[in-house]
């Protein structure tokens, strides 16, 4: 394991913890108030989709950091690659769009931006 494959493994930890945080903090902060609006503010499928696709992007984090850490220790260039590509681009969307949305006031796009830096390391090496 050289230092790219260590910057994927990296950027894989990461993610996947940052991805876990923040569905604990998305569920109690979002997901949990707008369960608790009276029922005639939201209808159900409203309900039940927040919840979806608020998590949704937890979920899609998490797998990445994991498929970025396996990746890592991949023999093969073409897996490392595809990992990379496939990851790297759903993190630096969430990093634009975290930047974006909170005017740089929100920790979680300068660590995604991180890991994606890490990402752009590994595969430069891979």
């Amino acid at each position: 394991m050289d230092t790219h494959d260590v910057a994927l493994l990296s950027a894989g930890l990461v993610g996947g913890l940052v991805a876990v945080v923040h569905g604990v903090l998305t569920q109690r902060l979002i997901v949990r108030p707008v369960q608790a609006l009276p029922a005639g503010q939201l209808s159900r499928t409203i309900r039940r989709l927040t919840a979806a696709l608020l998590q949704f992007s937890t979920f899609n984090w998490l797998v990445g950091g994991l498929a970025l850490a396996a990746a890592a220790f991949a023999p093969d260039r073409d897996v490392k690659l595809a990992v990379g590509i496939l990851v790297g681009s759903s993190y630096l969307f969430g990093a634009i769009g975290n930047l974006w949305a909170t005017r740089a006031r929100h920790p979680g796009w300068v660590l995604y931006g991180i890991a994606t830096l890490a990402i752009g390391y590994g595969l430069a090496g891979a």
